[in-house]
């Protein structure tokens, strides 16, 4: 057997559409519907927030495609009708609507996420199981609780069953886990919402807990698993800068993602 491929780093922010972005991380001057285009010369992947609150348009997935460069990725979080509202049960057909729709990106299409409230509980266990079983093929997809109560081995367990990755996060009240369920993860740096409410400029130095966080990045890296990591404007104030200042610990240039590098040349990861 030859030797174990590096796994690819992919990272951005959640969202792109914050007005208090323009003159920190958009030229001055910027209009919203140019926000995308600039986002994407910049960093390689976004999470998209908005499907959380319905399934896109056709044309909202072929414009999101059409505006942004041949490499770049999209995140996107299943409806809330799916996962909060129905809890899955009998949402199948919603799902496969979904994902059809979220298929439209092509090979921009990076992971899909189900993220749960704190009231989807284990007793929903096998729900899940069956849920992740019947989701169609092709894209990957990944599960974050909000619930303590789910964090056993047997969610380890399960969603390796499926190749699903877990959501690793920074959530106040969440534990910081190191798990690796899948060929890849999906880190999310969440933050408090009451800690900031503009998000022009770093106004929490977060550097003691990305220095631990890099460190896993690193052995996730090393063993093949691809990471995507996406950060909050409420983590420190300011994601963009949050993602640079992340990028520099590993020793990645962002700017080598966007020109196409093989996964080889991308790293330069030290220790």
């Amino acid at each position: 057997m030859g030797e174990k491929t590096r796994g690819r780093l992919l990272l951005g922010t959640q969202g792109f559409s914050f007005p208090d972005w323009v003159g920190p991380f958009y030229p001055d001057g910027t209009p919203r519907n140019r926000f995308l285009e600039e986002y994407a010369q910049r960093f390689p992947i976004v999470e998209i927030d908005s499907t959380f609150y319905g399934v896109p348009r056709a044309n909202t997935i072929q414009g999101w495609r059409e505006r942004t460069p041949q490499n770049f990725q999209f995140v996107a979080k299943f409806p809330k009708l799916i996962t909060h509202e129905k809890k899955l049960d009998r949402a199948r057909g919603d799902a496969e609507a979904f994902v059809g729709t979220m298929q439209a990106l092509g090979d921009k299409l990076a992971v899909l996420i189900l993220q749960f409230a704190y009231d989807f509980t284990p007793d929903l266990f096998d729900r899940l199981d069956q849920f992740l079983g019947d989701l169609p093929e092709g894209p990957r997809y990944a599960v974050e609780v909000r619930n303590r109560a789910w964090l056993t081995p047997d969610l380890g367990e399960m969603l390796s069953n499926h190749n699903a990755a877990m959501v690793l996060q920074d959530l106040h009240y969440m534990p910081k886990l190191d798990w690796l369920t899948a060929d890849f993860t999906v880190i999310r740096w969440l933050g408090r919402r009451k800690d900031i409410e503009q998000f022009d400029r770093i106004q929490i130095d977060r550097t003691k807990e990305l220095e631990v966080w890099a460190d896993r990045v690193r052995v996730f890296l090393e063993q093949g698993a691809d990471v995507f990591g996406f950060f909050n404007n409420h983590y420190a104030g300011h994601s963009p800068e949050s993602v640079r200042q992340f990028a520099a610990m590993l020793g990645v240039e962002l700017k080598e993602f966007l020109e196409g590098e093989e996964p080889s040349k991308q790293f330069r990861l030290e220790g």
